[in-house]
């Protein structure tokens, strides 16, 4: 997977994950990519700052600073998810069924051999406890833990 900084021609920053560079282009031409601010369309990858890993990192890689705790979002009218995070939601989802490997309950051990180089990079996805995620993140590998709301065609 790559990570992508993006604007929106309305100047809204937001990120994006993409299985490579093609994936990222080929949804931008056809209009999937959409700023979670204004909904626009029209959105390009911005400038980021490359990460070149030194020959020692490369071999020993830094273990990334733990990211701060969620913020936590209180609301006063509990109810339904709003309309629109679900149709972007199930977008994603589709998305990522299509671009990614689904490894199911294997997804912890898989991730790890991807990032040992055991394995074939590429985008996956499947379960994980949150023991396991956590213990991904400290070892250095990158994930996200999304809501899996049902297909919007089921």
């Amino acid at each position: 997977m790559i990570h992508y900084a993006l604007r929106c021609d309305s100047g809204h920053d937001f990120d994006g994950w993409f299985k490579d560079s093609a994936a990222f282009d080929k949804q931008a031409k056809r209009g999937l990519l959409e700023c979670p601010h204004c909904a626009s369309t029209k959105v390009e990858r911005a400038l980021m700052a490359p990460q070149v890993a030194s020959r020692k990192e490369a071999v020993n890689p830094p273990v990334p600073a733990k990211p701060p705790a969620a913020a936590k979002v209180v609301s006063n009218s509990p109810g339904p998810m709003p309309a629109e995070m679900r149709a972007l939601l199930q977008r994603m989802r589709a998305e990522i069924e299509k671009n990614c490997d689904y490894v199911g309950a294997d997804f912890a051990d898989e991730a790890r051999k991807i990032h040992a180089g055991e394995s074939e990079r590429r985008g996956i996805y499947g379960e994980a406890t949150a023991e396991e995620a956590e213990a991904l993140s400290e070892d250095g590998i990158q994930v996200a833990r999304i809501p899996w709301l049902p297909r919007s065609d089921a």
